[in-house]
Protein backbone atom coordinates (compact mmCIF):
# COMPACT_ATOMS: atom_id res chain seq x y z
CA UNK A 1 0.00 0.00 0.00
CA UNK A 2 1.34 3.25 -1.25
CA UNK A 3 2.25 5.70 1.73
CA UNK A 4 -0.40 7.79 2.45
CA UNK A 5 -0.99 10.58 5.54
CA UNK A 6 -2.84 9.73 8.06
CA UNK A 7 -6.01 12.13 8.92
CA UNK A 8 -8.42 10.24 11.10
CA UNK A 9 -6.89 8.14 14.10
CA UNK A 10 -9.98 6.82 16.83
CA UNK A 11 -8.44 5.11 19.92
CA UNK A 12 -10.01 2.87 23.02
CA UNK A 13 -13.17 4.06 22.08
CA UNK A 14 -16.07 2.77 24.51
CA UNK A 15 -19.58 3.01 23.96
CA UNK A 16 -22.20 2.15 26.73
CA UNK A 17 -25.69 2.56 26.37
CA UNK A 18 -26.95 1.14 30.28
CA UNK A 19 -26.06 -2.52 30.66
CA UNK A 20 -25.42 -2.54 27.09
CA UNK A 21 -21.40 -2.31 25.70
CA UNK A 22 -22.28 -0.85 22.24
CA UNK A 23 -18.44 -0.40 21.47
CA UNK A 24 -15.37 -2.00 23.50
CA UNK A 25 -11.89 -0.26 23.41
CA UNK A 26 -12.40 0.09 19.39
CA UNK A 27 -9.63 1.88 17.25
CA UNK A 28 -10.04 2.72 13.55
CA UNK A 29 -7.72 5.07 11.61
CA UNK A 30 -7.92 6.83 8.07
CA UNK A 31 -5.22 8.20 5.53
CA UNK A 32 -6.21 10.56 2.75
CA UNK A 33 -7.42 9.42 -0.85
CA UNK A 34 -8.53 5.69 0.84
CA UNK A 35 -11.28 3.66 1.22
CA UNK A 36 -11.83 2.37 4.62
CA UNK A 37 -14.31 -0.21 4.49
CA UNK A 38 -16.16 -1.18 7.88
CA UNK A 39 -18.01 -4.49 7.64
CA UNK A 40 -19.70 -6.49 10.26
CA UNK A 41 -23.11 -8.30 11.50
CA UNK A 42 -26.14 -6.52 12.49
CA UNK A 43 -25.18 -4.86 15.88
CA UNK A 44 -21.79 -5.47 15.80
CA UNK A 45 -20.84 -1.78 16.47
CA UNK A 46 -20.32 0.02 12.94
CA UNK A 47 -23.38 2.64 13.39
CA UNK A 48 -22.32 3.77 16.88
CA UNK A 49 -18.88 4.01 15.64
CA UNK A 50 -19.77 6.69 13.02
CA UNK A 51 -21.92 8.08 15.23
CA UNK A 52 -19.97 8.92 17.29
CA UNK A 53 -16.88 10.34 14.68
CA UNK A 54 -20.08 12.40 12.86
CA UNK A 55 -20.81 13.86 16.65
CA UNK A 56 -24.32 12.59 17.27
CA UNK A 57 -23.14 10.25 19.93
CA UNK A 58 -19.95 11.10 22.89
CA UNK A 59 -17.83 7.90 23.77
CA UNK A 60 -18.20 6.99 27.03
CA UNK A 61 -14.10 6.88 26.79
CA UNK A 62 -11.62 7.33 24.14
CA UNK A 63 -10.38 9.87 21.82
CA UNK A 64 -10.62 11.28 18.25
CA UNK A 65 -7.62 12.37 16.58
CA UNK A 66 -8.56 14.50 13.19
CA UNK A 67 -6.19 16.59 11.09
CA UNK A 68 -3.23 16.49 13.99
CA UNK A 69 -5.69 17.49 16.51
CA UNK A 70 -6.91 15.43 19.41
CA UNK A 71 -10.53 15.56 21.11
CA UNK A 72 -12.86 13.49 23.63
CA UNK A 73 -15.76 13.91 21.41
CA UNK A 74 -17.30 15.92 18.79
CA UNK A 75 -20.61 17.43 17.84
CA UNK A 76 -22.34 17.71 14.39
CA UNK A 77 -21.64 20.96 13.77
CA UNK A 78 -17.88 20.48 14.61
CA UNK A 79 -17.40 17.27 13.17
CA UNK A 80 -18.43 19.43 9.54
CA UNK A 81 -16.58 22.10 10.22
CA UNK A 82 -13.32 19.72 10.23
CA UNK A 83 -14.83 17.73 6.95
CA UNK A 84 -16.57 15.06 8.52
CA UNK A 85 -19.80 14.59 6.73
CA UNK A 86 -22.20 11.57 7.16
CA UNK A 87 -24.38 9.95 4.00
CA UNK A 88 -27.36 7.86 5.23
CA UNK A 89 -28.64 5.35 3.40
CA UNK A 90 -32.31 7.20 4.31
CA UNK A 91 -32.14 9.86 2.13
CA UNK A 92 -32.14 13.35 4.39
CA UNK A 93 -33.48 16.01 1.87
CA UNK A 94 -36.11 18.00 1.66
CA UNK A 95 -37.88 16.34 -1.07
CA UNK A 96 -40.19 19.79 -1.69
CA UNK A 97 -37.23 21.67 -2.77
CA UNK A 98 -34.57 21.63 -5.64
CA UNK A 99 -31.66 20.58 -6.29
CA UNK A 100 -30.16 23.68 -5.75
CA UNK A 101 -32.36 24.73 -2.66
CA UNK A 102 -31.23 21.01 -0.97
CA UNK A 103 -27.36 21.75 -1.94
CA UNK A 104 -27.57 25.47 -0.11
CA UNK A 105 -30.36 24.88 2.51
CA UNK A 106 -28.63 26.62 5.98
CA UNK A 107 -26.45 28.49 4.23
CA UNK A 108 -28.25 30.19 1.60
CA UNK A 109 -26.60 32.97 -0.70
CA UNK A 110 -28.47 36.41 -0.39
CA UNK A 111 -28.64 39.78 -2.10
CA UNK A 112 -30.38 42.84 -1.39
CA UNK A 113 -32.81 42.77 1.74
CA UNK A 114 -31.62 39.36 2.96
CA UNK A 115 -33.64 37.64 0.31
CA UNK A 116 -32.31 34.51 -0.96
CA UNK A 117 -30.09 34.70 -4.63
CA UNK A 118 -31.89 31.94 -6.52
CA UNK A 119 -30.45 32.60 -9.69
CA UNK A 120 -26.65 32.50 -8.03
CA UNK A 121 -27.06 29.01 -6.20
CA UNK A 122 -28.61 27.51 -9.46
CA UNK A 123 -24.89 28.79 -11.10
CA UNK A 124 -22.99 27.92 -8.04
CA UNK A 125 -25.09 24.27 -8.04
CA UNK A 126 -24.36 23.56 -12.35
CA UNK A 127 -20.79 24.28 -11.58
CA UNK A 128 -20.10 22.12 -8.76
CA UNK A 129 -22.61 19.19 -10.56
CA UNK A 130 -20.55 19.51 -14.04
CA UNK A 131 -17.20 19.10 -11.91
CA UNK A 132 -17.97 15.73 -10.98
CA UNK A 133 -19.88 14.84 -14.07
CA UNK A 134 -22.77 14.61 -12.32
CA UNK A 135 -26.29 14.99 -14.80
CA UNK A 136 -28.52 16.46 -12.14
CA UNK A 137 -30.73 19.45 -13.33
CA UNK A 138 -30.00 22.04 -10.44
CA UNK A 139 -33.97 23.20 -10.57
CA UNK A 140 -35.53 19.80 -10.62
CA UNK A 141 -37.41 18.89 -7.56
CA UNK A 142 -35.46 16.53 -5.02
CA UNK A 143 -38.73 13.92 -5.06
CA UNK A 144 -38.41 13.15 -8.90
CA UNK A 145 -35.12 12.36 -8.99
CA UNK A 146 -34.64 8.59 -8.75
CA UNK A 147 -33.12 7.32 -5.48
CA UNK A 148 -29.53 6.73 -6.65
CA UNK A 149 -29.26 10.69 -7.90
CA UNK A 150 -30.94 11.55 -4.45
CA UNK A 151 -27.50 9.65 -3.02
CA UNK A 152 -25.63 11.70 -5.39
CA UNK A 153 -27.24 14.95 -4.87
CA UNK A 154 -26.32 14.11 -0.18
CA UNK A 155 -22.78 13.74 -0.98
CA UNK A 156 -22.62 16.40 -3.92
CA UNK A 157 -24.06 18.87 -0.75
CA UNK A 158 -21.27 17.15 1.62
CA UNK A 159 -18.53 18.78 -1.38
CA UNK A 160 -20.33 21.81 -1.10
CA UNK A 161 -19.58 22.22 2.55
CA UNK A 162 -16.10 21.23 2.03
CA UNK A 163 -16.25 17.60 3.49
CA UNK A 164 -12.37 15.65 3.27
CA UNK A 165 -13.99 12.37 5.01
CA UNK A 166 -17.01 11.34 3.51
CA UNK A 167 -19.08 8.16 5.94
CA UNK A 168 -20.89 5.87 3.40
CA UNK A 169 -22.89 3.71 5.55
CA UNK A 170 -25.10 1.19 3.64
CA UNK A 171 -25.76 3.76 0.09
CA UNK A 172 -26.51 0.91 -2.30
CA UNK A 173 -29.14 -0.82 -0.17
CA UNK A 174 -32.06 0.90 -2.22
CA UNK A 175 -30.29 0.97 -5.32
CA UNK A 176 -30.47 -1.20 -8.63
CA UNK A 177 -27.01 -2.62 -10.38
CA UNK A 178 -26.78 0.05 -12.88
CA UNK A 179 -27.65 2.74 -10.06
CA UNK A 180 -24.93 1.30 -8.12
CA UNK A 181 -22.36 1.31 -10.36
CA UNK A 182 -22.74 5.33 -11.06
CA UNK A 183 -22.39 5.60 -7.05
CA UNK A 184 -19.02 3.90 -7.32
CA UNK A 185 -17.65 5.38 -10.19
CA UNK A 186 -18.44 8.66 -7.99
CA UNK A 187 -16.38 7.42 -5.47
CA UNK A 188 -13.39 6.08 -7.33
CA UNK A 189 -13.54 9.69 -8.95
CA UNK A 190 -14.09 11.48 -4.74
CA UNK A 191 -10.28 9.42 -3.77
CA UNK A 192 -8.99 10.19 -7.10
CA UNK A 193 -9.20 13.71 -5.54
CA UNK A 194 -8.13 13.47 -2.26
CA UNK A 195 -11.71 13.11 -0.70
CA UNK A 196 -11.51 9.95 1.95
CA UNK A 197 -14.55 7.50 1.73
CA UNK A 198 -15.37 5.45 4.83
CA UNK A 199 -17.69 2.73 3.62
CA UNK A 200 -19.87 0.60 5.65
CA UNK A 201 -21.95 -2.05 3.44
CA UNK A 202 -23.07 -5.92 3.82
CA UNK A 203 -22.07 -6.27 -0.13
CA UNK A 204 -18.84 -7.70 0.48
CA UNK A 205 -18.14 -7.82 -3.74
CA UNK A 206 -18.66 -3.99 -3.23
CA UNK A 207 -16.18 -3.90 -0.33
CA UNK A 208 -13.56 -5.54 -2.20
CA UNK A 209 -13.99 -3.67 -5.77
CA UNK A 210 -13.79 -0.08 -3.58
CA UNK A 211 -11.85 -0.53 -0.51
CA UNK A 212 -7.94 -0.28 0.31
CA UNK A 213 -8.60 -1.94 3.85
CA UNK A 214 -11.31 -3.12 5.86
CA UNK A 215 -11.85 -3.24 9.84
CA UNK A 216 -13.87 -6.16 11.14
CA UNK A 217 -16.30 -5.37 14.52
CA UNK A 218 -18.00 -8.10 16.03
CA UNK A 219 -20.23 -7.46 18.99
CA UNK A 220 -19.13 -4.40 19.83
CA UNK A 221 -14.80 -5.08 19.51
CA UNK A 222 -12.48 -5.25 17.10
CA UNK A 223 -11.51 -8.73 15.24
CA UNK A 224 -8.76 -6.47 13.22
CA UNK A 225 -7.58 -4.51 10.22
CA UNK A 226 -6.61 -5.92 6.81
CA UNK A 227 -5.49 -4.95 3.55
CA UNK A 228 -8.73 -5.96 1.16
CA UNK A 229 -5.61 -7.73 -1.54
CA UNK A 230 -5.15 -10.13 1.60
CA UNK A 231 -8.38 -11.48 2.17
CA UNK A 232 -11.42 -12.96 0.63
CA UNK A 233 -15.01 -12.71 0.98
CA UNK A 234 -15.11 -16.44 3.10
CA UNK A 235 -12.49 -15.10 5.73
CA UNK A 236 -13.83 -12.41 5.83
CA UNK A 237 -17.19 -13.37 6.60
CA UNK A 238 -15.36 -16.34 9.13
CA UNK A 239 -13.86 -12.96 10.99
CA UNK A 240 -17.35 -11.65 11.42
CA UNK A 241 -18.42 -14.45 13.03
CA UNK A 242 -16.35 -16.72 14.41
CA UNK A 243 -18.39 -17.87 17.65
CA UNK A 244 -18.57 -21.63 18.98
CA UNK A 245 -21.67 -23.10 18.74
CA UNK A 246 -21.30 -24.94 22.59
CA UNK A 247 -21.84 -21.30 23.70
CA UNK A 248 -25.27 -20.58 22.25
CA UNK A 249 -29.01 -21.48 24.33
CA UNK A 250 -29.82 -24.81 24.63
CA UNK A 251 -33.76 -24.89 23.77
CA UNK A 252 -35.60 -28.31 24.60
CA UNK A 253 -37.58 -29.23 20.70
CA UNK A 254 -41.23 -30.32 21.21
CA UNK A 255 -42.92 -32.26 18.35
CA UNK A 256 -43.35 -30.45 15.12
CA UNK A 257 -47.38 -31.21 13.93
CA UNK A 258 -48.86 -29.83 10.89
CA UNK A 259 -48.96 -26.71 9.09
CA UNK A 260 -50.83 -23.90 10.33
CA UNK A 261 -49.95 -21.20 8.60
CA UNK A 262 -49.02 -21.03 4.41
CA UNK A 263 -47.96 -18.16 2.79
CA UNK A 264 -47.95 -18.28 -1.28
CA UNK A 265 -45.98 -15.56 -3.65
CA UNK A 266 -46.55 -12.69 -0.92
CA UNK A 267 -45.25 -9.31 -2.14
CA UNK A 268 -46.17 -5.91 -0.81
CA UNK A 269 -43.94 -2.63 -0.99
CA UNK A 270 -40.66 -3.02 -2.86
CA UNK A 271 -39.03 -4.74 0.10
CA UNK A 272 -41.22 -8.16 0.15
CA UNK A 273 -41.39 -9.73 -3.06
CA UNK A 274 -42.78 -13.19 -4.06
CA UNK A 275 -42.64 -14.63 -0.67
CA UNK A 276 -43.60 -18.39 -0.22
CA UNK A 277 -42.80 -20.56 3.22
CA UNK A 278 -45.20 -22.75 5.46
CA UNK A 279 -44.79 -22.69 9.05
CA UNK A 280 -45.84 -25.86 10.93
CA UNK A 281 -47.44 -26.36 14.76
CA UNK A 282 -44.57 -26.37 17.68
CA UNK A 283 -42.34 -24.89 15.38
CA UNK A 284 -40.04 -21.80 15.58
CA UNK A 285 -39.64 -20.50 12.09
CA UNK A 286 -36.15 -17.89 12.26
CA UNK A 287 -35.88 -15.36 9.93
CA UNK A 288 -32.37 -14.16 8.75
CA UNK A 289 -30.62 -11.67 6.48
CA UNK A 290 -29.06 -8.44 6.02
CA UNK A 291 -30.39 -4.84 7.02
CA UNK A 292 -33.08 -4.52 4.15
CA UNK A 293 -33.60 -7.63 2.98
CA UNK A 294 -37.44 -7.36 4.16
CA UNK A 295 -37.98 -9.45 7.04
CA UNK A 296 -39.23 -6.96 9.26
CA UNK A 297 -41.60 -5.63 6.18
CA UNK A 298 -42.68 -9.30 5.72
CA UNK A 299 -43.89 -9.40 9.22
CA UNK A 300 -45.43 -6.50 8.87
CA UNK A 301 -47.73 -7.45 5.61
CA UNK A 302 -48.66 -10.45 7.78
CA UNK A 303 -49.81 -8.63 10.58
CA UNK A 304 -51.97 -6.26 7.77
CA UNK A 305 -49.90 -3.23 8.87
CA UNK A 306 -48.68 -2.64 5.08
CA UNK A 307 -51.38 -4.46 2.80
CA UNK A 308 -50.05 -7.52 0.67
CA UNK A 309 -50.39 -6.74 -3.30
CA UNK A 310 -50.33 -9.95 -4.81
CA UNK A 311 -50.24 -13.51 -2.94
CA UNK A 312 -52.29 -15.33 -0.57
CA UNK A 313 -52.37 -16.50 2.90
CA UNK A 314 -53.63 -19.83 4.30
CA UNK A 315 -54.01 -20.47 8.31
CA UNK A 316 -55.48 -23.51 9.01
CA UNK A 317 -56.71 -24.41 5.84
CA UNK A 318 -58.39 -21.09 5.17
CA UNK A 319 -57.40 -18.02 2.66
CA UNK A 320 -57.58 -15.42 5.01
CA UNK A 321 -57.01 -11.68 4.09
CA UNK A 322 -55.10 -9.10 6.62
CA UNK A 323 -55.82 -5.57 5.42
CA UNK A 324 -55.15 -4.37 9.04
CA UNK A 325 -53.94 -5.73 12.48
CA UNK A 326 -57.38 -6.62 14.18
CA UNK A 327 -58.05 -8.82 10.64
CA UNK A 328 -55.10 -10.81 11.83
CA UNK A 329 -55.83 -10.35 15.31
CA UNK A 330 -59.13 -11.98 14.54
CA UNK A 331 -57.13 -15.07 12.39
CA UNK A 332 -54.87 -16.09 15.68
CA UNK A 333 -52.29 -14.04 15.23
CA UNK A 334 -50.12 -12.27 17.35
CA UNK A 335 -47.45 -9.73 16.88
CA UNK A 336 -44.45 -8.28 19.08
CA UNK A 337 -42.74 -5.81 16.86
CA UNK A 338 -39.15 -4.72 16.73
CA UNK A 339 -39.50 -1.23 17.97
CA UNK A 340 -41.24 -1.89 21.34
CA UNK A 341 -41.61 2.04 22.16
CA UNK A 342 -42.85 3.23 18.73
CA UNK A 343 -44.82 0.16 17.67
CA UNK A 344 -45.93 -2.43 20.81
CA UNK A 345 -46.19 -0.08 23.92
CA UNK A 346 -47.67 3.13 25.51
CA UNK A 347 -45.26 4.27 27.25
CA UNK A 348 -46.58 6.84 29.05
CA UNK A 349 -49.73 4.63 30.62
CA UNK A 350 -49.45 2.17 33.43
CA UNK A 351 -48.16 -1.48 33.36
CA UNK A 352 -52.16 -2.55 33.75
CA UNK A 353 -53.49 -1.02 30.60
CA UNK A 354 -50.93 -2.26 28.66
CA UNK A 355 -51.28 -5.64 29.28
CA UNK A 356 -54.76 -5.46 29.94
CA UNK A 357 -55.81 -3.54 26.29
CA UNK A 358 -56.92 -6.75 24.41
CA UNK A 359 -59.49 -7.38 26.80
CA UNK A 360 -61.39 -3.68 26.35
CA UNK A 361 -63.41 -5.41 23.92
CA UNK A 362 -64.69 -2.71 21.31
CA UNK A 363 -68.17 -0.97 22.02
CA UNK A 364 -67.67 -1.74 25.99
CA UNK A 365 -69.32 0.79 28.14
CA UNK A 366 -67.94 -0.17 31.62
CA UNK A 367 -64.63 -1.45 31.93
CA UNK A 368 -63.70 -4.80 33.92
CA UNK A 369 -60.91 -3.33 36.07
CA UNK A 370 -61.24 -6.11 38.92
CA UNK A 371 -60.82 -8.64 36.82
CA UNK A 372 -58.03 -6.70 34.45
CA UNK A 373 -56.32 -6.66 38.24
CA UNK A 374 -56.46 -10.10 38.54
CA UNK A 375 -55.08 -10.79 35.24
CA UNK A 376 -52.45 -8.69 35.45
CA UNK A 377 -51.35 -9.62 38.82
CA UNK A 378 -51.08 -13.41 37.71
CA UNK A 379 -48.95 -12.32 34.66
CA UNK A 380 -46.45 -10.01 35.99
CA UNK A 381 -45.92 -12.85 38.67
CA UNK A 382 -45.42 -15.67 36.15
CA UNK A 383 -43.33 -13.31 33.45
CA UNK A 384 -41.23 -11.65 36.76
CA UNK A 385 -41.74 -8.34 35.71
CA UNK A 386 -39.74 -6.75 37.91
CA UNK A 387 -41.58 -3.38 39.05
CA UNK A 388 -43.44 -1.74 42.38
CA UNK A 389 -46.69 -2.04 41.16
CA UNK A 390 -49.06 -2.65 37.83
CA UNK A 391 -50.06 1.40 37.79
CA UNK A 392 -46.34 2.24 37.56
CA UNK A 393 -45.75 3.53 33.75
CA UNK A 394 -43.92 1.51 31.18
CA UNK A 395 -41.57 3.80 29.93
CA UNK A 396 -39.70 3.34 33.65
CA UNK A 397 -39.61 -0.13 33.61
CA UNK A 398 -36.17 -1.52 32.19
CA UNK A 399 -35.99 -2.60 28.65
CA UNK A 400 -36.52 -6.42 29.41
CA UNK A 401 -39.42 -5.66 31.85
CA UNK A 402 -40.74 -3.62 28.56
CA UNK A 403 -40.64 -6.64 26.25
CA UNK A 404 -41.85 -9.28 29.01
CA UNK A 405 -44.82 -6.01 29.08
CA UNK A 406 -45.43 -6.19 25.11
CA UNK A 407 -45.37 -9.83 25.29
CA UNK A 408 -47.78 -10.67 28.04
CA UNK A 409 -50.60 -8.69 26.46
CA UNK A 410 -50.77 -11.70 23.95
CA UNK A 411 -50.98 -14.52 26.65
CA UNK A 412 -54.39 -14.30 27.33
CA UNK A 413 -55.11 -13.62 23.71
CA UNK A 414 -56.70 -16.53 21.23
CA UNK A 415 -53.53 -16.06 18.90
CA UNK A 416 -52.07 -19.44 17.66
CA UNK A 417 -49.43 -17.69 15.64
CA UNK A 418 -46.97 -15.50 17.27
CA UNK A 419 -44.47 -12.78 15.23
CA UNK A 420 -41.44 -12.06 17.38
CA UNK A 421 -39.68 -9.15 15.60
CA UNK A 422 -35.86 -8.93 17.33
CA UNK A 423 -37.72 -10.40 20.69
CA UNK A 424 -34.42 -9.76 23.10
CA UNK A 425 -33.11 -6.69 21.38
CA UNK A 426 -31.91 -4.50 24.13
CA UNK A 427 -32.22 -6.42 26.53
CA UNK A 428 -29.96 -8.04 29.76
CA UNK A 429 -28.56 -11.13 30.08
CA UNK A 430 -31.11 -12.40 32.66
CA UNK A 431 -34.17 -11.39 30.61
CA UNK A 432 -33.07 -13.08 27.14
CA UNK A 433 -33.16 -16.23 28.89
CA UNK A 434 -36.48 -15.55 30.15
CA UNK A 435 -37.95 -14.48 27.45
CA UNK A 436 -36.66 -17.51 25.20
CA UNK A 437 -37.55 -19.87 27.72
CA UNK A 438 -41.21 -17.88 27.05
CA UNK A 439 -41.28 -18.61 23.68
CA UNK A 440 -40.31 -22.38 24.46
CA UNK A 441 -43.42 -22.95 26.75
CA UNK A 442 -45.58 -20.88 23.92
CA UNK A 443 -44.61 -24.02 21.27
CA UNK A 444 -44.83 -26.19 23.98
CA UNK A 445 -48.28 -25.85 24.37
CA UNK A 446 -48.74 -25.89 20.34
CA UNK A 447 -48.42 -22.44 19.55
CA UNK A 448 -46.10 -21.47 16.28
CA UNK A 449 -43.98 -18.20 16.38
CA UNK A 450 -42.24 -16.22 13.42
CA UNK A 451 -38.76 -15.29 14.95
CA UNK A 452 -36.68 -12.43 13.11
CA UNK A 453 -33.42 -11.85 14.95
CA UNK A 454 -30.48 -9.84 14.16
CA UNK A 455 -28.31 -12.44 16.49
CA UNK A 456 -27.08 -14.80 14.91
CA UNK A 457 -26.81 -17.03 18.27
CA UNK A 458 -30.00 -16.46 18.95
CA UNK A 459 -31.36 -17.24 15.37
CA UNK A 460 -29.38 -20.50 15.04
CA UNK A 461 -30.62 -21.17 18.90
CA UNK A 462 -33.93 -20.99 18.80
CA UNK A 463 -34.93 -21.55 15.70
CA UNK A 464 -36.22 -25.27 13.98
CA UNK A 465 -35.35 -23.55 10.51
CA UNK A 466 -33.94 -20.48 9.04
CA UNK A 467 -35.68 -18.79 6.68
CA UNK A 468 -33.12 -16.80 4.75
CA UNK A 469 -34.04 -13.47 2.97
CA UNK A 470 -32.46 -11.28 0.58
CA UNK A 471 -33.83 -8.76 -1.66
CA UNK A 472 -37.34 -8.73 -0.48
CA UNK A 473 -37.12 -12.82 -0.83
CA UNK A 474 -36.60 -15.86 0.72
CA UNK A 475 -33.73 -17.24 -1.10
CA UNK A 476 -33.57 -20.67 0.45
CA UNK A 477 -34.40 -22.34 4.58
CA UNK A 478 -32.38 -24.13 5.85
CA UNK A 479 -32.66 -26.62 8.99
CA UNK A 480 -30.91 -24.52 12.06
CA UNK A 481 -29.22 -27.89 13.52
CA UNK A 482 -27.37 -28.00 9.82
CA UNK A 483 -25.76 -24.67 9.58
CA UNK A 484 -23.02 -22.72 11.08
CA UNK A 485 -22.91 -19.28 11.75
CA UNK A 486 -20.67 -18.65 8.76
CA UNK A 487 -22.51 -20.75 5.99
CA UNK A 488 -25.60 -18.72 7.41
CA UNK A 489 -23.62 -14.64 6.45
CA UNK A 490 -22.36 -16.16 3.29
CA UNK A 491 -26.62 -16.76 2.33
CA UNK A 492 -27.52 -13.16 3.89
CA UNK A 493 -25.16 -11.61 1.88
CA UNK A 494 -24.98 -13.68 -1.24
CA UNK A 495 -21.20 -15.24 -1.75
CA UNK A 496 -21.79 -18.94 -2.41
CA UNK A 497 -24.44 -21.94 -2.56
CA UNK A 498 -24.91 -22.20 1.24
CA UNK A 499 -24.46 -25.85 3.00
CA UNK A 500 -27.04 -27.98 4.50
CA UNK A 501 -29.78 -26.28 3.18
CA UNK A 502 -32.33 -27.00 0.78
CA UNK A 503 -33.65 -25.23 -1.81
CA UNK A 504 -37.27 -25.71 -1.48
CA UNK A 505 -38.54 -22.51 0.52
CA UNK A 506 -41.64 -24.36 1.75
Amino acid sequence: MVERKRILEMKSIRKRYGETQALDNVDFDLFQGEVHCLVGENGAGKSTLIKILSGAEHPTTGSIGLWGDNFSSLTPDLALSLGVATIYQDVELISSLTVADNIFLGHERTKARGLVNYKEQKIATEKLLDSLNIDIPADEIVERLPPAKQQMLQIVKALHHKAKILIMDEPTVSLGIEETEALMKLVRQLVAQGISIIYISHYLDEVFELGDRVTVLKDGKKVGTYLTSEVDQHSLANKMVGRDRSAFFERPKVPIGETVLEVKNLSASSLVQNVSFELRRGEILGFGGIVGAGRSELMRCLFGVDPAVTGSITFNGKVVTTKRPSDAIDCGLAMVPEDRKKDGLFMSRPILENISVLKNEEGRLVLDRAGEKGLVDRLIDSLSIATSSMFKPVGQLSGGNQQKVAIARWLESEAQVFIFDEPTKGVDIGAKRQIYELMVELVRRGNSILMVSSDMAELMSMSDRIAIMRGGTITSIVDADSVNEQSLVEGFLGISEKRGETNDPA
